[in-house]
């Protein structure tokens, strides 16, 4: 019993070892493909389904997916519709894996599959000529998954064997409705367990075939599956602001909504799949034919469930908007803290600088605001200062706060074990962090000298005034363009404007200085020049941060 207890569990083991070494393969040779996908979504709400689905399918984590998704709407690159309709999009998605298991896995002999594959993985992992390491570990993992399943299909006792098994499942079978809530429930809790829906489907596909589980029960817990697997977004939700909460309760209804109408028309539903799908499950047969007709139940059901769902997008959006409130004033935390989001078997390095990608488009919108709040302040003199000042002065902390945070968690992740692209990756995303963070600085020195402009109620002459809009526009410019290209790489044409947009900034100051110098000999206030200088000496700073990010995104993309 203690034997056979230990041989599920490390084949289980195996199963998710293998599941983890594919998934981590496959996203470091998707590399930047996953953020150029994720882009696409930004259409209507069935381009985001599509979006959902293909990431999911080929990834096959739909964890892994959602968690993605989370993240992306917390940096606000995603807004709540097209979250919702990328986590239908991955519902459907996941159901791939069960037909890979039920088709492959209950088909054929397994080591007659997996060995080759693995022995494949391995020529391409040290074949450095080929450069595709990555796809090799991503096929060892896949090799090493079948084995794990193939040794979980051995271990599992046959029920002919072990009738005492039957007896104790059959104590909830013949409960009416209560069987199918309780199974719902384990399957839920499977799947909270294992933290993997695909994995959760494995196993119920190998307790049916193995005949521990008639149809309905089995059917039964992949409806609970489904609940389960959004255990992991809300717990990537923790932490991070009111849209990806929201994004994470949406996936939650979903999920939820889709099994409650399940459950009244479950036996009807049940005899469509057995007229679907060939074979019969009530003959002596039943187990060989069962995980087609799970993989089907579980497809079907997703399938439906989306196309039900897809046009009511926007009113869910707003109910979670309604049941997820805004944080009053008064609750909003003056710290920033960094959303360490993870998909716990699914988290990989890749996925990780994906997350990092997206706070740290929060951190350029960020900065791009408090540029912003400085021209309002530049631009309206007789306005009286002290709340602005402290607005700024605390965002200026928060970059500081991020900086840290992110520097922090972008060396953890250079640590793992990454290629070569993905640990050029973060050298350029530190010197992104670090030159957002000095962009920070300069505008709250910027507004640190508007402050001293009130205080001594400086007059600053006409013509000055209206020689710096020209600069301080090209440097708004310029900052909008860094932040709108900080999800893609910079071509030829693009970097060129980002070199033009700093040699006019350059231009303009080197102007405004002439200028300056010229009403100084002319008589002008020296203290108001001074100021004048010291503001066109930070504002072109911050052209050369912009710059430097550009660089960076080269290599970062």
């Amino acid at each position: 019993m203690i034997s056979g207890f230990f041989q599920i569990l490390g084949s289980l083991g195996l199963f998710l070892f293998g599941m983890k070494v594919m998934s981590d393969g496959i996203q470091k040779a998707a590399g930047d493909r996953l953020q150029r996908t994720l882009n696409f979504m930004t259409g209507n709400r069935f381009i985001a389904l599509l979006t959902g689905f293909m990431i999911t399918g080929f990834i096959q984590s739909s964890s892994a997916a959602t968690v993605m998704v989370v993240s992306f709407v917390n940096a606000g690159l995603l807004n709540l519709t097209q979250a919702i309709g990328v986590i239908m999009g991955a519902n459907i998605g996941t159901t791939i894996t069960g037909w890979i298991v039920a088709i492959i896995g209950f088909k054929f002999k397994i080591t007659s599959i997996a060995l080759p594959v693995i022995g494949i993985g391995m020529i391409l992992m040290f074949a450095k000529k080929l450069n595709k390491k990555d796809w090799g570990e991503a096929l060892i993992g896949f090799g090493l998954l079948f084995l794990g399943l193939g040794f979980l299909k051995s271990a599992v006792p046959d029920i002919r064997s072990n009738p005492e098994i039957l007896q104790f499942i059959t104590r909830f079978i013949d409960l009416g409705p209560l069987s199918f809530i309780i199974f719902v429930i384990v399957g839920a809790l499977l799947t909270v367990i294992v933290q993997s829906s695909s994995a959760a489907m494995a196993i119920t596909l190998t307790m049916a075939y193995a005949g521990w589980i008639d149809f309905p029960t089995a059917a039964a817990i992949v409806l609970g599956e489904n609940i389960g697997t959004t255990i992991t977004a809300t717990l990537a939700s923790i932490g991070t602001d009111v849209n990806a909460r929201r994004a994470a309760r949406a996936h939650t209804m979903f999920n939820l909504l889709g099994v409650l109408w399940m459950a009244f028309v479950f036996p009807f539903f049940l005899r469509v799949i057995d007229f679907i799908v060939p074979g019969s499950i009530s003959g002596p047969d039943a187990a060989v034919h069962m995980p087609a007709h799970l993989a089907m139940f579980h497809t079907l059901f997703n399938l439906i469930n989306s196309a039900l769902f897809i046009g009511f997008v926007p009113r869910l959006a707003a109910l979670v908007t309604k049941i997820v409130k805004d944080k009053a004033p008064e609750e909003e935390k003056k710290e920033y803290e960094l959303p360490f989001l993870s998909t716990a078997l699914q988290d990989t390095p890749e996925l990780q600088i994906l997350q990092a990608r997206a706070e740290i488009s929060k951190f350029a919108a960020l900065v791009e605001e408090m540029f912003a709040a400085f021209l309002h302040v530049f631009h309206h003199p007789e306005q009286k200062l002290g709340k602005e000042v402290e607005q700024i002065g605390e965002q200026e902390e928060i970059t500081d706060q991020m900086q840290e945070a992110l520097s922090r968690y972008l060396v953890g992740i250079s640590q793992e074990s990454l290629n070569d692209r993905s640990a050029a990756q973060i050298g350029g995303l530190i010197r992104i962090v670090n030159e957002l963070e000095s962009v920070g600085d300069s505008c709250y020195n910027l507004i640190l000298l508007a402050k001293r402009r009130y205080d001594k109620e400086m007059d600053l002459p006409k013509e000055a005034l209206k020689d710096i809009k020209p600069y301080t526009d090209l440097v708004t410019e310029f900052m909008g363009f860094i932040r709108s290209h900080l999800d893609h790489h910079l071509e030829d044409a693009e970097f060129k404007k980002a070199t033009e947009l700093e040699m006019a900034i350059d231009t303009r100051r080197n102007s405004l200085k002439k200028a300056v110098q010229k009403r100084l000999q002319e008589g002008s206030d020296v203290k108001q020049e001074l100021l004048l200088l010291d503001m066109v000496r930070h504002i072109e700073h911050i052209g050369d941060y912009a710059l430097n990010v550009a660089e960076a995104i080269r290599v970062v993309y």
